[in-house]
């Protein structure tokens, strides 16, 4: 695994295409078991995951990990501004090296918001054999008014509030992670961002959740993946629920991808011919 040490709830920095990326990973190593690769949202980290995912690695038995994008957590510092196609390039130039990095045989890449795009751009845009689901918390393929105009008081919140100091527990560069977000979306010419085309090139299954009360997006945002996906969709529409079901909805969403990833391994075991 090129160096890479896998240990139940370990931590440390890994080194990808030349970038220190902070990681953490809990449960079954890669070669013992399938693996859920955690892709947080656009001001997480590691850490932001808070239990989930040690509850994850015991709710499905798999093992689990987690790095923070660069910009984030206790990786490399990011140079601003970003580019507006970062989730396109985080999954064409990133998430494929990680994956040879850790040594990834098969598994299931689990992405919460930005993070859930990203996971849909490797899976609708990289030929990966090893991945064999996705899991989409709270996607964005398209911007919306509303997400927009929240994410325009956020930056109000920012500048005039405490957020940055709260930000900075948890991310070495507090000011990078967040305008390398907020910038972005924000940005005239991202308005017209759109890539839902890469929905017509999923060839694994996928299970997508949405909170009725997410102030950033609608149900648009998941009901376009069973428009359109020729690979098998699930949709888990939650109540109470805002933009984080893994933290607001855990019990509901812990039972949902243990069942999908259950079924997953089932039929992955159902395929092997004996010699």
């Amino acid at each position: 695994m090129g160096g890479f040490d896998w240990t139940d709830g370990g931590s440390g920095i890994l080194n990808v295409s030349g970038v220190n990326l902070e990681y953490a990973c809990w449960g079954p190593a890669p070669d013992q078991a399938p693996t859920l690769v955690l892709l947080h949202e656009g001001l997480g980290c590691v850490a932001l995951w808070r239990e989930f995912p040690a509850k994850l690695a015991q709710a499905t038995g798999l093992g689990v990990f987690a790095y923070s994008r660069k910009g984030y957590g206790k990786s490399d510092p990011v140079t601003l501004p970003r580019p507006l196609d970062f989730m396109a390039r985080e999954a064409q130039e990133v998430v494929g090296p990680l994956l040879d990095a850790i040594g990834l045989r098969r598994g299931v890449l689990l992405g919460h918001s930005d993070g859930a795009t990203i996971a849909a751009q490797y899976g609708g845009g990289v030929q990966d054999h090893r991945v064999r689901g996705l899991v989409l918390m709270a996607p964005h393929f398209f911007t919306e008014p509303g997400g927009l105009a929240e994410i325009a008081q956020v930056r109000d919140v920012y500048a005039q509030g405490d957020l940055k100091a709260k930000m900075g527990r948890y991310h070495d560069d507090p000011e990078g992670a967040f305008r390398g977000w907020n910038e972005v979306w924000l940005d005239p010419g991202f308005k017209a961002w759109n890539v839902a085309d890469v929905i017509d090139y999923f060839r694994v299954p996928v299970l997508a959740i949405q909170g009725h009360g997410d102030q950033y997006g609608t149900m648009a945002q998941i009901d376009v993946i069973e428009e359109r996906s020729y690979a098998p969709v699930e949709l888990l529409k939650l109540d109470d629920c805002g933009h984080a079901p893994h933290l607001e909805q855990s019990e509901q969403v812990l039972a949902a991808i243990a069942d999908f990833v259950a079924r997953l391994v089932r039929i992955e075991a159902a395929e092997v011919i004996p010699a």
